[in-house]
């Protein structure tokens, strides 16, 4: 692949992430130089690939962690309205990709799933059925169910009551339109698209070094080719970062004040994955249920159909494992290299303030396979050893940043980090992530590229795309484009 001296745009990783930036870009403004730079040999091989992320389209149907209880016992909603209003948005452009015949099949990447909420014991079932209503009253979610009844739960996950006695107290909700997302297969997807239609190609087997400023506007971005040790340099005037858990090492090297405090902690995931088809087949459905007391959101355990390269699948987990890798394909000196005198304040911070997790963690990279088992039996009271196997999921890095009270925090979700002029953008974080990609990356673009979306085609184009985009989300413009949507979907 021969390289230009200079782009509008680079993207550091070949994940979902970049994949829609660069397509955004694209269609917005086709005459734009797009690179993307990719360590690996092809695209969505870390947090993009189908068995390392939990595959669930995060609309907030059943997270409950989305959905705090108030002191009074009501639920605040606000946050899950926000999540779903995002993801609703994402399907917009997918249907969009697949309406104007650049995706040929929805259901390579995007299947319908039921979402369901499951909980055990009184007071948790009590906040549940407070969820429900508080859900009711608003017109994204105006189609939950709620039951105690464990008839109603045999009709919607019957794996799950198997042996189960008339003195457990439980409770469950359900939102029929959940989706189960593949989003290794919609990251290729995307990235043909760009190759196919725009000419943009990802340059693979390259790392990026180093990204320092060059003259006033642009940025020098120094790689190295991972195969034949040759070094390059590039001049582009917008740069991404989308590298998922190595974005927060090549940060740093960036000179920009706005990444000073910043740190990470790196989570490796695992699954407990069935291989017994008998069993896969009696469960359609996705079932979060509460993380335990004082346990961190990323251990909400959940049981999940699973549709993979055209296979049902079943999934428990996540548990969560220790690696100082900061990418499933990094190295072992990731998390010492990102301490530095910037952040060694944020990150004692968050360990001091936040032992229960340091526990938490401890306590999961302990457990044998019986303990993963004994977890699963609490969802499938009749589970066999023999019937699931462990499978190493993503690696992802919590984000750390300065708290002027605790002297770090510790961030869960999605962080943009950018500088004052937009010029460099770098994503952080994790779930929901890949769900609200479409937001994110429309974000990047109002911090990077203001006069592209002020354009009259960049409007014209943006309303065609994500009809959400810059609107009030009213109960008529939800119905109207939900119904659109899940039409061009097939779902």
């Amino acid at each position: 692949m021969e390289l230009r001296k200079e782009y509008d745009l680079i993207c550091v990783g070949a994940g979902i992430m970049s994949a829609t930036l660069a397509l955004l870009v694209k269609q917005l403004k086709p005459d734009l130089k797009v690179l993307i730079v990719e360590r690996l040999d092809k695209v969505a091989q870390e947090s993009s690939a189908a068995w390392n992320n939990a595959g669930t389209g995060h609309s907030a149907l059943c997270e409950l962690n989305y959905t705090p209880e108030n002191e009074d016992g009501t639920v605040n909603i606000k946050k899950a309205i926000n999540i779903c209003s995002q993801f609703e948005t994402s399907k917009q452009y997918w249907s969009y990709l697949v309406a104007e015949g650049f995706i040929k099949d929805p259901k390579s990447f995007i299947t319908p799933v039921p979402h369901h909420s499951w909980v055990k014991g009184k007071d948790n079932a009590d906040y549940l059925e407070n969820r429900y209503k508080a859900f009711k009253e608003h017109f994204m979610f105006n189609t939950i169910e709620f039951t105690t009844a464990k008839e109603k739960m045999q009709e919607w996950f019957p794996l799950m009551m198997h042996g189960r006695t008339e003195n457990e107290v439980m409770a469950a909700s359900r939102i029929n339109r959940g989706t189960e997302m593949n989003y290794g297969s919609l990251t290729e997807q995307l990235f043909d698209i760009l190759d196919r239609e725009y000419n943009t190609k990802v340059l693979f087997n390259t790392e990026v070094e180093d990204i320092d400023p060059d003259h006033d506007v642009e940025w020098l971005v120094k790689m190295e080719d991972l195969i034949t040790g040759e070094k390059s340099t590039v001049d582009s005037e917008h740069v991404f970062i989308g590298a998922g858990g190595g974005s927060l090492l090549l940060l740093q090297k960036v000179e920009i004040e706005e990444k000073d405090g910043y740190g990470g902690f790196p989570v490796s995931g695992e699954w407990l994955v069935c291989k017994n088809p008998d069993i896969i087949n009696q469960h359609n459905a996705k079932v979060y249920s509460k993380a335990g007391i004082g346990d961190p959101p990323m251990s909400v355990p959940h049981l999940d159909t699973r549709y993979i390269n055209g296979k049902r699948e079943l999934l428990f987990g996540p548990f969560a494992g220790f690696s100082p890798k900061f990418l499933k394909e990094g190295s072992n000196l990731d998390l010492l290299k990102s301490i530095n005198f910037d952040n060694i304040p944020s990150m004692w911070g968050v360990f001091w303030h936040n032992l229960p997790l340091t526990k938490y963690l401890v306590e999961q990279v302990a457990m044998s396979f019986e303990d993963r088992m004994d977890s699963l039996r609490a969802f499938v009271k009749d589970a066999k050893d023999e019937d699931w196997e462990i499978m190493i999921a993503g690696q992802r890095v919590q984000t750390i940043k300065k708290d002027e009270f605790e002297g770090g925090s510790l961030e869960f979700g999605t962080q943009l980090v950018h500088s004052k002029d937009g010029r460099i953008t770098c994503l952080l974080g994790a779930s929901p992530g890949a769900s609200t990609s479409v937001k994110i990356m429309l974000d990047v673009l109002e911090k990077a590229f203001p006069e592209i979306m002020d354009s009259e085609f960049g409007k014209a184009q943006l309303n065609k795309m994500v009809p959400f985009y810059k609107k009030e989300v009213t109960k008529d413009l939800f119905d109207k484009e939900l119904a659109r949507v899940t039409n061009v979907l097939d779902l």
